[in-house]
């Protein structure tokens, strides 16, 4: 342990008041009353600090129980029991400068040879992906217990090394259910169904209880065999919430939306997670009304909301714009118990921005201390969305400079905004940024620049573009690129595109929309060339087309 530890204690300079004599023997520190008595500056085992410690991590404030035990050690303070707890704070921030203090810290006070003090810093060091340290701790610990292999076998799955997993499972003599789970889990989560159903097999009878049920139907769900997992959970003689929340989100992410309504009326007694999956679902598939109405029912059968249901809540207040609704959703937010967290943040960003409040929505993002992806992206889109295309550039630029690597959306963003806007420049620079960030354009990345050029009038450049994508340009970027040639008048423009249309769409098979038709007869007529404009329209009756009528859709909500 101390080999080990040596090289991850170099970079740790950390103050302790601590003799030589007072380091050999760490049994002394809690059997001797008088060595404790004697030594009261430099050790107190308190239970409250540690009380108090545990408080702030199960409120979800791993960040406070960090700066708490900083605040005691600063004392002169040291709990054994503390220890635990602090390095599980430091896992959940992924602070690995942390959790190494600790682990010197752990050794220059003997704690380090501690099974509860090296099984957390075994999960520590594997949360943090630091597998290398991870397994180092866990072969000089002279003691280990099942929750110590367990905590390894989870640091192998997350750093996707199945085999060591495997190996290190064949060799534990005593197993948990926890332990079954974990190696099912981890197979499922690679889509390895197959194997996660052998481990399932395998369980020992008196084992096999209804976490090990769930997870199986859980790894089911996840990778879309609802056939299998329904099979496993009609099965199941006890049923935890989990387990139908993992059938209703699974039935959900197959687009399945009745039979997630059935299952969420099977269940005997559902509970809070319950009404999440149900609201997250229908949100997640544009049934926003659905969502609302579940919502509401959620609420006069007494379940207050917490985070999850507000951040499902406020998506469908973006999808409906229904601005009035959201400052509602807001306002409780206030006055509920309901932490602010980055996904709430997130989701009032969100919900301002595309219901056109750019003021309130520019308040909450400049607020939030650490900005995701999620949250520019909304702030960015949100400009776009509402003609603001140069604070749009701005706030990329912005995004560049605070070293936030920008994603696939946020291009798709940034590039709209430059395409309403009419930045050709900016735009073409920034389409070729993608490939410094190590992305590649995709097909609506292209269509982006197609309509970008398309509206500044370089239909040619357009066409070029069009011809050189990697991929077959779809319906919607035909349709965006005839769209600027009618803007133009370029009916010999237009007529090669229709051209390229016919011979992709009858190659593919897919070739079936009418709107092309229609908007190249408008051309030929806005130049007024009736003949031409007429051939168009006797063609699309020779194909079968005809042409669609205008319809308008009122959406009516009760509040």
């Amino acid at each position: 342990m101390v080999m080990v530890s040596q090289s991850l204690c170099s970079s740790v300079n950390m103050k302790v008041r601590l003799t030589k004599s007072q380091q050999t023997d760490p049994g002394q520190i809690i059997s001797n009353p008088k060595f404790l008595t004697q030594n009261s500056e430099i050790y107190i085992i308190h239970s409250n600090w540690s009380y108090l410690i545990r408080n702030y991590l199960s409120q979800g404030a791993p960040r406070e129980a960090l700066l708490l035990y900083t605040k005691i050690h600063r004392k002169g303070i040291y709990s054994l029991g503390a220890f635990p707890i602090v390095l599980k704070a430091c896992a959940s921030l992924s602070s690995i400068c942390h959790g190494k203090a600790l682990h010197a810290e752990a050794i220059k006070l003997g704690f380090s040879f501690d099974i509860m003090v090296g099984t957390s810093l075994v999960d520590m060091y594997s949360k943090c992906n630091d597998i290398h340290s991870c397994s180092k701790v866990f072969d000089y610990m002279p003691q280990r217990n099942v929750v110590t292999w367990n905590a390894m076998i989870s640091g192998y799955f997350r750093n996707k090394d199945t085999k060591a997993a495997s190996l290190l499972f064949e060799r534990m003599i005593e197993r948990t259910a926890v332990t079954w789970s974990q190696m099912i889990d981890g197979f499922s989560k690679i889509g390895d169904i197959a194997t996660a159903r052998g481990y399932f097999d395998r369980v020992p009878l008196e084992l096999k209880n209804v976490m090990t049920w769930t997870v199986m139907v859980d790894a089911y769900a996840s990778n879309g065999e609802m056939e299998e997992a329904r099979k496993v959970f009609e099965e199941m003689e006890q049923r935890n919430c989990f387990v139908w929340s993992s059938m209703i989100c699974g039935y959900f992410k197959k687009g399945n939306i009745e039979e997630a309504k059935a299952i969420f009326d099977r269940i005997p007694v559902r509970n809070l997670v319950n009404w999440n999956s149900l609201i997250s679902g229908y949100t997640q598939n544009g049934y926003c009304e659905e969502a609302l109405e579940a919502f509401s029912k959620m609420q006069t059968e007494g379940f207050e909301p917490d985070e999850v249901t507000i951040v499902s809540v406020l998506s469908v207040c973006a999808q409906l714009g229904l601005l009035d609704m959201g400052r509602q959703i807001h306002s409780m937010t206030n006055s509920e118990n309901i932490k602010l967290n980055g996904f709430v943040l997130n989701g009032l960003v969100d919900m301002y921005a595309k219901c056109g409040d750019l003021s309130n929505a520019k308040l909450i993002f400049e607020k939030i201390v650490k900005k995701e992806n999620a949250c520019w992206n909304s702030m960015i889109a949100g400009f776009a969305i509402h003609g603001e295309c140069r604070e749009s550039l701005q706030l990329f630029n912005r995004m560049e400079k605070s070293n936030k690597k920008p994603d696939d959306i946020t291009f798709l963003s940034v590039l709209s905004a430059c395409s309403h806007g009419g930045f050709v420049k900016e735009g073409l620079e920034i389409f070729s940024k993608m490939k410094e960030f190590g992305l590649n354009p995709g097909i609506k990345h292209y269509g982006c620049l197609v309509d970008l050029l398309g509206r500044a009038g370089k239909l040619k450049e357009a066409y070029e573009l069009i011809k050189q994508m990697p991929m077959k340009p779809n319906d919607t970027i035909w349709g965006s690129f005839l769209g600027a040639c009618r803007v133009h008048s370029d009916a010999k423009m237009a007529e090669m595109v229709l051209k390229e249309v016919e011979k992709q769409g009858f190659q593919s098979g897919w070739f079936y929309d009418n709107s092309h038709y229609v908007m190249v007869s408008s051309i030929y007529a806005a130049s007024e060339r009736w003949e031409k404009a007429e051939m168009m329209r006797v063609e699309m009756i020779t194909k079968g087309f005809r042409k669609i009528s205008g319809s308008s859709s009122v959406i009516a909500l009760v509040q």
